[in-house]
Parts: C-alpha cells; sequence; structure tokens
C-alpha cells in the first residue's frame, strides 16, 4: 500500500488502525474521523450491525456510547500484511444503556473480539469486526 501523510508523517495501515481504536473509540475523537476512514468506509461492528460511510460508523459509535459511556478498546494484538490488517481486542464498559436488548444493568462487562481492516489512499475502507457476543450476554445476565 503506498502510505499517505498524517500530519507530515506516512502512514501505513498499522498506523490506520492503531488511530482507529486510540482516537475514535477510545478518545471519542470526532475530529479524526475524516482523517481515518475513507467516505464510503464499510463497518461491521462487534455487536453485528454493518454501516457504510462515515456517518453509519459514526450512529454505530454513538450507540455503543449510549450503552457504555466508559466503552474502551484494547488493541492485544496487531497483524499487518500489505494493506489488510487483523487485530485482536479485548472489550471494556460498563452497561448503562440499551445493549443487546437489555437496559443498562449497571454491570461492568469485558469481552473479547477479533478485527480485520483493509486500507486503500491511507484511510480505512473495510473493517469487519467480531466480538464474542455469548460472553457479553452471560456477563450482564447472570446472577451475580
Amino acid at each position: 500500500m503506498a502510505d499517505d501523510e498524517w500530519g507530515g508523517i506516512a502512514v501505513g495501515v498499522r498506523e490506520l488502525v492503531e488511530r482507529f481504536y486510540e482516537r475514535l473509540w477510545n478518545a471519542w475523537d470526532d475530529d479524526a474521523v475524516e482523517g481515518i476512514l475513507a467516505e464510503d468506509f464499510k463497518f461491521r461492528g462487534s455487536l453485528g450491525q454493518q454501516t457504510v460511510g462515515r456517518e453509519g460508523w459514526r450512529a454505530y459509535r454513538d450507540h455503543v456510547r449510549t450503552a457504555a459511556p466508559d466503552f474502551s478498546n484494547e488493541l492485544v494484538e496487531l497483524v499487518v500484511d500489505g494493506d489488510r490488517a487483523a487485530a485482536r481486542l479485548r472489550y471494556i464498559g460498563t452497561h448503562r444503556g440499551l445493549l443487546l436488548g437489555l437496559a443498562g444493568t449497571g454491570r461492568a462487562f469485558a469481552y473479547d473480539g477479533a478485527a480485520f481492516f483493509h486500507a486503500q489512499g491511507g484511510q480505512l475502507v473495510q473493517a469487519w469486526v467480531l466480538g464474542d457476543l455469548a460472553d457479553l450476554w452471560r456477563q450482564l445476565t447472570e446472577s451475580q
């Protein structure tokens, strides 16, 4: 992949994925969206919803943020091959609003997932994310 510029520094898929989690998710930095995501960004989130475009991604992000205002992603492992990357992740948050059809429980959760990315022209063009929803469901519904 030909690297593009981000503030004068050449950026590849590794840096884009790292910024995707650091800036767009963990810092909720809406100003960074245009620099990281392609206009027609295709996204499948860990909760199973699919979106197209930056606004579609923002709607998904906002749904997650409403459900878990402290939601964050831990990038456990990242493997890069050319313009593609695969990540192993840990999702962490507190259930405060509607999530998986469940009203907020106040329970803390942490579940694992994986994501697959494709970059072109210095931006992410696609992300396909899986989450262990059975484990998340168990954490939100089982008696403690």
